[in-house]
C-alpha cells in the first residue's frame, strides 16, 4: 500500500506575532513520535521543508518552527548576526518563540490524530540547534533535543533540575562560530543543571556540515561523514530517550 505524505500550513500565535510552521507526516503511519524542527537562521524556506520531509520518511511527525513571523521572515540578503542579533539579546523572546512552535506541534498532532504526543523531542540547525537547546533550558516536557551546529551561548543558564531533556549537542571541533570556549561553558552549564547531556565534536570540523550547498572555509563546509553520523547518533539518542535508556 502506497502511503501519503502530507504537507500542512500551521498558523499559531506568540502574543502579537503571528507565526506559520510547517507540519509533515505520512498518513498511514501508526503512531510515530513527533519531532519539532528549528531551521537555520533563513527560517522556513523550501530547503528547509525538504528537510522536515526527510526526517518525517525517518519515522516522525515532523513540525518545522516558525521563529521569525510571517512578516518578520529574513529575505536572504541581511548578514546573519546583524539580523538574527535583536532576537538573540533577548532570550525570554526566543524561547517564548520555540515553546509556541513546541505546542502547536502537539496541537496540530492532536486535532489530526496523528503521532505520539507522549513522544516528543526536538532537533535545530545552526541558530535553530540554539532554539533547541533554549526548549531544554526553559524546562520543557521534551525527551530529547538534539543541536547541529548549533550556536551554544546563552544569557539564561539553565537552572538546576530544568532540563529535562537528554541533551546532545553535534558538533564541528573547530567550529568559529561556536569555539571550544563555548563548548566548555556549555558543559558547565549542564553539569550545574544536572542535564543527561552528550557533546559529539567531530575533529577538522566547522559550521554548517550538515549543509551540502555550504562551502565557505574555513568558517562553514560540509561534511558528509560528520552529518552521516551526526544524523545517526541524533536518531539512536532520541529512539534511547523515548524507551529510557541512557
Amino acid at each position: 500500500m502506497v502511503t501519503l505524505m502530507k504537507i500542512e500550513n500551521i498558523s499559531y500565535s506568540v502574543g502579537a506575532l503571528t507565526c506559520e510552521g510547517v507540519l509533515v507526516y505520512y498518513q498511514a503511519a501508526k503512531n510515530p513520535p513527533l519531532l519539532l524542527m528549528a531551521p537555520n537562521w533563513m527560517g522556513v524556506t523550501e530547503k528547509a521543508i525538504e528537510g522536515a520531509k526527510h526526517l518525517a520518511a525517518l519515522g516522525y511527525v515532523v513540525f518545522l518552527a516558525d521563529m521569525f513571523g510571517v512578516a518578520g521572515r529574513p529575505t536572504g540578503q541581511e548578514v546573519p548576526m546583524e539580523f538574527l542579533g535583536p532576537l538573540i539579546r533577548r532570550p525570554l523572546e526566543t524561547r517564548a518563540r520555540i515553546n509556541a512552535a513546541f505546542e502547536a506541534m502537539t496541537q496540530a498532532a492532536l486535532e489530526r490524530g496523528v503521532g505520539d504526543a507522549s513522544r516528543r523531542a526536538a532537533i535545530g540547525y545552526c541558530f535553530g540547534g540554539s532554539n533547541v537547546l533554549d526548549l531544554a533550558r526553559s524546562g520543557a516536557d521534551v525527551a530529547a533535543v538534539v543541536s547541529m551546529h548549533g550556536n551554544l551561548k546563552t544569557g539564561m543558564p539553565a537552572e538546576p533540575g530544568a532540563v529535562k531533556a537528554k541533551v546532545l549537542v553535534v558538533h564541528g571541533a573547530d567550529d568559529p562560530i561556536a569555539p571550544k570556549g563555548d563548548r566548555d561553558a556549555l558543559e558547565d552549564e549542564m553539569r550545574k543543571a544536572g542535564a543527561r547531556w552528550t557533546i559529539l565534536a567531530f575533529g577538522g570540523v566547522v559550521h554548517a556540515f550538515t549543509d551540502p550547498n555550504d562551502n565557505r572555509p574555513p568558517v562553514s563546509q560540509y561534511s558528509a561523514y560528520a552529518s552521516h553520523y551526526g544524523h545517526g547518533m541524533a536518531h539512536e539518542m532520541i529512539a534511547d530517550a523515548f524507551v529510557g535508556k541512557l
